[in-house]
């Protein structure tokens, strides 16, 4: 594929995957009382088939049994599949908590933590004014903490989970049907485990058995496999620094789903948001400053 189309591609992915992302809420609010634990292992089970028909349905057949034979590259999906059930568990136990605003304040910081490992291991280069954006970012922090008086953990876990995610696929040269497959598979059996003998008591695997909450339940698969695929397309496609800028859409969409169901915004939280986003715009700004001589090729 020529370099343009391969950027384009990826561009539209990544989109189109933050997309689906910002108003997956109202898909968890639509499960009621469901325990997150519950949700995330539906999310794990009903990905399984889901992977498998798009790995099939692609041709990816062959290379999909190849990468179960293949231990050092399925150490790597274990590694990223723990880190994005880690997002997971995290984003469904705050959404349906009541913290959908705090869930977006973890995806809008989320791009500064990804500029933070491309620096790292990626080799990309800091600009001054990136510097200053990371700055007003973690002054934004400290607001929540100190002024709020709540520290941002799930802000900051989900930030942090899903630039590591983002990390090892990016290094991961796999396609993203079959990575994702695989990541599916790796954990299903904790998932069904949990599902067949671990619920809490008075906790029924499809809940109250209606026909339309099994239905969402089994939903959960194209609805958590979609969006992920997009996303390995596009952060193989594109650097990850653009990945991150990219990410402002998610959070901008719960934002307003947040607001919208109501949910706490006090001063202290427009302050911390204020200063989330100045960073934000600065990030965005000093990717048009031209490199610094030092910084050259």
């Amino acid at each position: 594929m020529p370099k343009d189309a391969e950027i384009r591609s990826g561009l539209f992915a990544a989109t189109a995957a933050y997309g689906l992302w910002g108003f997956l809420p109202l898909y968890f609010q639509l499960l009621g009382d469901m325990p997150p634990l519950v949700i995330l292992a539906h999310r794990i089970v009903w990905s399984v088939p889901t992977a498998l028909i798009l790995v099939l349905a692609a041709g990816k057949g062959a290379e999909f049994s190849g990468l179960l034979r293949r231990p050092q590259m399925l150490l790597t999906l274990l590694a990223s599949s723990l880190a994005i059930a880690t997002n997971w568990t995290i984003y469904i136990w705050a959404v349906t908590n009541d913290r959908i605003l705090e869930g977006s304040l973890g995806y809008y910081i989320n791009p500064l933590i990804a500029f933070l490992f491309a620096a790292m291991f990626f080799g990309e280069r800091f600009r001054p004014l990136q510097l200053v954006a990371i700055g007003v970012a973690a002054m934004g922090v400290v607001n929540q903490t100190l002024v709020v008086g709540a520290f941002p953990w799930v802000s900051l876990s989900l930030a942090l989970s899903f630039a590591i995610y983002g990390a090892i696929r990016k290094t991961t040269a796999v396609d993203s049907r079959v990575g994702f497959g695989a990541e599916a598979l790796l954990l299903a059996p904790a998932a069904l485990l949990y599902l067949g003998f671990f619920l809490p008591e008075g906790i029924e695997a499809f809940g109250s058995g209606d026909p339309g909450l099994i239905a969402l339940l089994v939903l959960a698969g194209p609805l958590t496999a979609t969006p992920l695929i997009l996303f390995a397309i596009g952060a193989r496609r594109l650097r990850l620094s653009t990945i991150g800028i990219l990410q402002y859409i998610a959070p901008s969409v719960q934002f307003a789903i947040g607001l919208a169901m109501g949910e706490a915004f006090t001063m202290g939280h427009a302050v911390t948001f204020g200063l989330i986003w100045t960073g934000v715009v600065l990030f965005t700004l000093s990717g048009r400053q031209p490199r610094m001589a030092a910084a050259a090729d």
